[in-house]
């Protein structure tokens, strides 16, 4: 069974969005739209509640249908079946948002007028735990932490920024007693596996604090990973003055970490540097090894490392005599943002190895500005100015995926064929990851040919 990323709607029960044929929950009269509102008599908060309340293979729920009548049913299964649906959402009884006030907080960085969602500050532990999000625990009571731990909800995902409580205190604004410390000691001694985020804000968490927030996650065991990435500013703020942007600062930052990533306490560097430091900085991207099994891959750190060796092994598997792109190839521009387009234009002439000719546009984020170049907030219609002022017929131009949400909106609302229609030129959606890159090129090239 799988489950959407999406929250779903706040309200008592989980909503089921869709029934197998045939299954258990369909030969049990269960339809689309049936809410759950509880799972052996007990009201289930998220899909968290479903899986450990419904592991056997019968299970006794109280249903309610859209008429708002409600019944008993009694699902049944054999020993390797699914129960055969699938909820609106993870969460059925709402999000958790954050209730700091965080100098850095990127969400109250974003200008105004954009759709609800993006305003949500996420800050959920059941959302650490299944999607990898992280959490700042500092919105937890007691009996949440004895949730984790008597559920197991390993591993979690949390933002610590630093330890010394006077940083924490000016850093996070807590607007309540701030017992994150406390809990994440508690979540370690009951053998829950922590990966950790330092978010690190010149001046403020880098340098001695830095220093030591890394020597006291080093001392405890359980704490698997910690990523350091930098503050991201938007011009819709004015609290942070500066970033880790320049060469010199984000050098600075890598060269703190290095003794940190050498000081292994088993065989894993478990510190870990944003890829954005080494773009920065101008410094080599870490070999796959570095980063063990990528633990804060979703963080931003090793998506480089990883596309560079997938991009080589999607072209090792073309045929020995695909070489450069003849004149009369199509013609492929990447669009990407500016913090990734060296790294693009490095492996562009692998990439015509395809049959194509590649270009790459960077394109600066107007939309949010400030320090922010990622390809992931990048605004639908930054997308179009660009493309629209290097207009060429005769090009195609390929916007990773990234940028979009699962309703393929970008931040601005626009979609695809907006762009498309606003830039007056042929602009298509393409997989982010390697494989998916490669194999669009190839399809453009065997189009053409054919």
């Amino acid at each position: 069974m799988t489950y959407p990323t999406e929250v779903g709607a706040a309200g008592p029960g989980g909503r089921i969005a869709s029934v197998e044929p045939d299954g258990p929950a369909a030969l049990a009269g269960l339809e689309p739209g049936d809410i759950i509102v509880s799972v052996e008599g007990e009201p289930p908060r998220d899909v968290i509640d479903w899986m450990w309340t419904a592991d056997g293979d019968s299970v006794a729920l109280r249903v309610r249908d859209a008429r708002d009548v409600e019944r008993d049913v009694v699902l049944e299964r054999d020993w390797d079946e699914l129960w055969g649906l699938e909820f609106d959402g993870v969460v059925f009884d709402g999000i958790r948002e954050c209730d700091n006030a965080c100098s850095f907080c990127f969400v109250a960085q974003l200008p105004p007028g954009m759709r609800s969602s993006l305003y949500v500050r996420d800050d959920d532990f059941r959302l650490s735990f299944l999607s990898g999000n992280f959490v700042t625990l500092t919105n937890l009571a007691d009996e949440d932490v004895d949730r984790i731990i008597g559920q197991r909800l390993s591993p979690m995902h949390v933002s610590l920024h630093a330890v010394d409580p006077d940083v924490r205190r000016s850093l996070m604004c807590p607007t309540s007693d701030d017992r994150a410390l406390e809990f994440f000691e508690r979540l370690l001694a009951a053998g829950i596996v922590l990966h950790v985020q330092i978010v690190l804000v010149p001046g403020v968490n880098d340098g001695d604090v830095l220093d030591r927030s890394l020597e006291w996650l080093s001392r405890r065991e359980g704490v698997e990973s910690v990523g350091v990435v930098p503050v991201g500013m938007t011009r819709y703020q004015s609290r942070i003055t500066a970033g880790y942007d320049t060469p010199a600062a984000a050098a600075a930052v890598l060269t703190q970490l290095r003794p940190w990533r050498e000081r292994k306490r088993t065989d894993l560097a478990w510190v870990y540097a944003a890829d954005e430091f080494y773009l920065a900085a101008g410094e080599p991207i870490p070999s796959w090894d570095d980063y063990d099994d990528f633990p804060q891959f979703e963080n931003g750190i090793g998506m480089v490392r990883a596309f560079i060796d997938e991009t080589g092994e999607a072209l090792d598997e073309l045929p020995e005599a695909a070489g450069s792109a003849p004149d009369d190839s199509p013609c492929v521009t990447l669009v990407t943002g500016t913090l990734f387009a060296p790294v693009l234009r490095a492996l562009a002439p692998a990439l015509a190895r395809t049959g194509c000719q590649i270009e790459v546009l960077p394109v600066p984020n107007d939309l949010l500005g400030g320090n922010v170049n990622v390809t992931g907030l990048l605004g639908g219609g930054d997308i179009a100015a660009a493309v629209g002022s290097h207009r060429d017929e005769a090009t195609v131009f390929l916007v990773p995926d990234v940028a979009v949400n699962d309703d393929a909106l970008f931040l601005d609302d626009l979609t695809i064929a907006g762009v498309a229609a606003a830039a007056g030129s042929d602009v298509r959606l393409v997989s982010c990851d390697a494989a998916g890159l490669v194999s669009a090129l190839l399809e453009l090239s065997t189009a053409k040919s054919g």
